[in-house]
């Protein structure tokens, strides 16, 4: 028995264990490590701050697929590795040991510069945090009357969050101030001129305020670089992505800004026994960017790769496209398309965005629908 041990339950392990429930190939022992039971899909969170969805409708049960998979589920962290001993170390110092290795964790957000916030501080990841926290802060808000809210970072979540929070906070009759503090850079990097000009046009309509310079976090709000003071109540962190500490100690090859780097195929460059997906792995040959897209849509063929290694088979090159779609939710049911050069906006976006997301989560409902009781472990 090969023993495939899963590191992360994110978009790309969930189709790993699809392909597997679906092959239930004889010669290995498949295990899952993950702090949660639920994979909370990203995609639909500011559908969820704006009042749009419940909880459980953004949540995926990792349990049943894990089950279909004939595997066995871990709810913990992973906090080393020592990838010369084919090892991962959970957060009690338990050791788990494997013949494969592949890692979908993700990245975490960067907020050195923002840690004097101290309990104002909410950071985007991890999710769960998030989706504990938000309905907290909400009901601060309406308990107060008025909130002042600022969202560090303009990427896509950062502009999202914004505008969900503030149709959220507005339509729950609270006065709210939410200011977006973007770079010197603008708002959302690589996107063309059209889908920034929507978005800066839509947030003010909605009345949000964006600042186009750098901020650090002061224990009363948000310090922009020219000396103007923003305060706030709660300051939330969509800001840069940063790899994960343990990978320092893993021994595996990684890139200037420590993340794991992969080859075409998704496998470790020093150690072909290790595959990755996602945020917590580079390919300096391509312009991967850290997307839940490409986490997506690397996720069959890595899935394909795990497979073909327990038979030594051929390896498949995961090829990024050259433009990604991207629908990005403004608040109430109206979205904005980028794909490329090309954008377009209004409701029938927000349909369209919609119909993927809830697509999505009915696939992998479905996957696991017909499983026994998965074995699940807790670590003490």
């Amino acid at each position: 028995m090969k023993r495939l041990v899963l590191v992360g339950g994110g978009h790309a392990h969930l189709s790993v264990l699809e392909a597997l429930a679906a092959q239930r190939p004889g010669n290995v022992e498949v295990t899952l490590i993950t702090p949660s039971p639920r994979q909370n899909y990203s995609g639909m969170l500011p559908g969820w701050i704006s009042g749009h969805y419940a909880l459980s409708a953004c949540q995926i049960d990792l349990q049943p697929l894990v089950s279909a998979a004939g595997g066995r589920l871990i709810l913990e962290n992973v906090v080393d590795m020592d990838a010369t001993r084919h090892c991962v170390a959970l957060a009690d110092g338990q050791p788990v040991h494997y013949d494969w290795l592949s890692i979908d964790v993700g990245s975490e957000t960067e907020t050195s510069g923002l840690e004097a916030l101290g309990s104002k501080l909410l950071s985007v990841k991890p999710l769960d945090q998030f989706f504990t926290r938000w309905p907290e802060k909400m009901a601060e808000a309406q308990t107060q009357g008025a909130f002042h809210l600022v969202v560090v970072g303009a990427g896509a979540a950062g502009v999202e969050i914004a505008l969900a929070a503030q149709f959220a906070l507005t339509r729950a009759g609270v006065r709210a101030q939410v200011d977006l503090i973007a770079s010197e850079n603008g708002v959302l990097k690589g996107h063309n001129r059209r889908v920034k000009e929507r978005v800066l046009a839509y947030a003010r309509r909605a009345g949000v305020s964006v600042h186009f310079q750098r901020a650090v976090g002061t224990p009363n709000g948000a310090l922009l670089a020219d000396g103007e003071l923003v305060a706030a109540d709660l300051v939330i962190a969509a800001t840069g992505a940063r790899a994960p500490v343990w990978l320092q100690l893993s021994k595996l090859a990684l890139d200037p800004e420590g993340y794991l780097l992969v080859d075409p195929y998704h496998r470790s460059v020093s150690h072909p026994d290790v595959f990755a997906a996602g945020d917590v792995c580079a390919r300096p040959e391509t312009s991967l960017s850290r997307s839940g897209v490409h986490a997506v849509r690397a996720g069959p063929v890595l899935a394909s790769n795990l497979l073909a290694v327990l038979e030594s088979a051929p390896l498949q090159a995961y090829r990024p496209r050259s433009n990604s779609l991207y629908l990005l939710a403004c608040g109430p049911r109206h979205a904005i398309a980028s794909w490329g050069a090309w954008s377009a906006s209004g409701a029938w976006v927000w349909h369209w965005k919609d119909w993927v997301d809830r697509r999505f989560i009915q696939r992998f409902a479905r996957s696991g629908s017909n499983s026994a009781g998965a074995k699940m472990e807790k670590s003490a």
